[in-house]
């Protein structure tokens, strides 16, 4: 196995972790802002490391080039949505999730 491809499997390890943790996010948090906040971080960090090491266990070439480009179109797009889509949700109505009061 060559250096790039360590690196590569260590990207994609890395990012594919994020992502797990991302879906036990979005499972355990109590409402849609906890959840976009989860989703938002971990599709700016998880996505673009698999992308990558996927980028470098092909090497240099064209496709790696294109991964390289989705990367960057995801840091711009990804944090964008998330708010767009707060926004929205917030425009409609929803209200942010509160712990409930402890009587004493």
């Amino acid at each position: 196995m060559t250096a790039m491809e360590m690196i590569g499997t260590g990207l994609f390890a890395t990012g594919l972790f994020f992502q797990l943790v991302a879906s036990v996010g979005l499972v355990r948090f109590p409402d849609l802002y906890c959840r976009l906040h989860v989703v938002g971080v971990t599709d700016t960090l998880g996505g673009p490391l698999v992308l990558l090491g996927a980028a470098f266990h092909l090497g240099f070439s064209l496709t790696a080039f294109k991964l390289l480009l989705a990367i960057g179109f995801l840091y711009l797009t990804c944090p964008l949505v998330g708010h767009m889509l707060a926004r929205a949700a917030m425009e409609a109505g929803h209200a942010p999730w509160a712990p409930p009061k402890v009587k004493s």
